[in-house]
C-alpha cells in the first residue's frame, strides 16, 4: 500500500481529472453563444448523446466524494505540533518492540533448528534400520 502522501497526490490527480472531464462534457453538450460582429462558421449545435444523462449530478458526486477523500487523507497526515521529544519517544518504543520481536524470532529459530536436528537424526536411524533389514533379508533369500 502506498504511503499517505502518495495516496494524497493520486487523489488530487484524480480530482483534477474529474474537473477536466466535467469541463469537457460541458463544452461538448453546451450551446454556443452569439457574439456581435463575429460570424462563426461551422456547427451551431452541440453534439447530443442519444441517452441524455445528468452529467452535472454525476460529476458533482465524483468531485464531492474526491474532495472528501482529500480531506480525510490530509487529516490523517501527522500534524506539525509533533514535538521532537514525542517523535523520539515513539522511535524508542518502536526500537524496543523491534528488539523484543527479534529475540522472539531468534528463540523460535533455535527451537526450529533443534527440531530439525531431531528429525534428521530420526531419519538417519530409520534409514539405517532399513539398510540393516535389507542386509539380514538378503542372505536368507539366497
Amino acid at each position: 500500500m502506498a504511503d499517505r502522501l502518495t495516496q494524497l497526490q493520486d487523489t488530487v490527480n484524480q480530482q483534477a481529472e474529474h474537473f477536466c472531464n466535467a469541463i469537457g462534457v460541458i463544452q461538448q453538450t453546451s450551446y454556443p453563444s452569439k457574439f456581435a460582429n463575429f460570424d462563426r462558421t461551422g456547427s451551431q449545435t452541440p453534439i447530443q448523446n442519444s441517452p441524455q444523462e445528468d452529467y452535472a449530478q454525476l460529476f458533482a458526486q465524483l468531485i464531492a466524494r474526491c474532495a472528501k477523500d482529500i480531506d480525510t487523507l490530509i487529516e490523517s497526515l501527522p500534524n506539525e505540533d509533533s514535538s521532537i521529544e514525542l517523535q523520539n519517544s515513539s522511535l524508542k518504543r518502536l526500537e524496543i518492540e523491534n528488539q523484543e520481536t527479534a529475540e522472539q524470532l531468534e528463540h523460535v529459530v533455535s527451537k526450529g533448528e533443534l527440531l530439525l536436528e531431531k528429525i534428521q537424526s530420526a531419519l538417519g536411524d530409520i534409514a539405517q534400520a532399513q539398510l540393516d533389514m535389507q542386509i539380514t533379508l538378503k542372505p536368507s533369500s539366497q
